[in-house]
């Protein structure tokens, strides 16, 4: 049966000096072997989606499936260990720790689920080798290019295999020929069993996804899909 993660009425809403509603009874299924890309200006909430999918924040109401599970958002306890297990998450900031090397930074969310040490370098080790570079094994994020970092950063999304990739504009930093072998990375990832989601302001990147999501004052809208 195929993987998929489905979003059941979900909404989000800050309570402030008024409120502001930010997403609106999305529903919506994501399945396995499929790459989607979300667009919209900011504020459409696009980054607030991929919070949720990604188990950081909570809805306000309704709930999300992964493989017909509920996720059950007072369980915090159990939902980073969904999140290590299944989620590969990549920021447009890198979030690289400025104080750890390359690999280091890609052997830590393996070790969070895993206390082979030693397994846990070999894995960052090869994945960094299968992004060129194994000569920065050892070098820090302050000590490489925006390109550089981003491939770090996509290497350690990957280390625990995830069935899920979110990327949160992983080339708003990078000039369109970088830009252009991130997404080539990216899209390389598609697997029969894998789910990708990425945010992007880029209509280029976003038209080569299999759907294309479009989020304008919290509602979604999908064209091209083939689902």
């Amino acid at each position: 049966m195929s993987n998929f993660l489905k979003l059941n009425n979900l909404s989000k809403k800050y309570e402030k000096n008024k409120t502001l509603k930010v997403l609106n009874n999305i529903n919506f299924k994501f399945e396995a072997g499929k790459v989607y890309s979300i667009m919209g200006p900011s504020g459409s909430g696009k980054s607030t989606l991929l919070n949720l999918m990604s188990l950081i924040d909570n809805p306000t109401s309704g709930f999300i499936e992964f493989n017909k599970k509920k996720i059950d958002t007072n369980s915090s306890i159990e939902n980073d260990n969904i999140r290590s297990k299944n989620i590969g998450i990549i920021y447009q900031d890198k979030n690289l720790l400025p104080d750890f090397t390359a690999l280091e930074n890609v052997i830590l969310p393996n070790l969070l689920i895993s206390n082979n040490k030693t397994k846990s370098k070999e894995l960052a080790k090869k994945l960094i080798k299968k992004f060129n570079l194994t000569s920065r094994l050892n070098h820090y994020p302050s000590e490489l290019s925006g390109g550089e970092n981003q491939r770090i950063a996509i290497a350690r999304a990957l280390i625990n295999e995830p069935n899920i990739i979110l990327a949160d504009e992983p080339t708003g930093s990078l000039d369109f020929e970088n830009a252009k072998q991130i997404f080539k990375i990216l899209f390389n990832l598609k697997q029969q069993n894998r789910i990708i989601i990425f945010a992007t302001h880029n209509r280029y990147f976003a038209n080569l996804a299999d759907c294309k999501i479009i989020m304008n004052n919290g509602n979604m809208q999908i064209t091209n899909a083939s689902i």
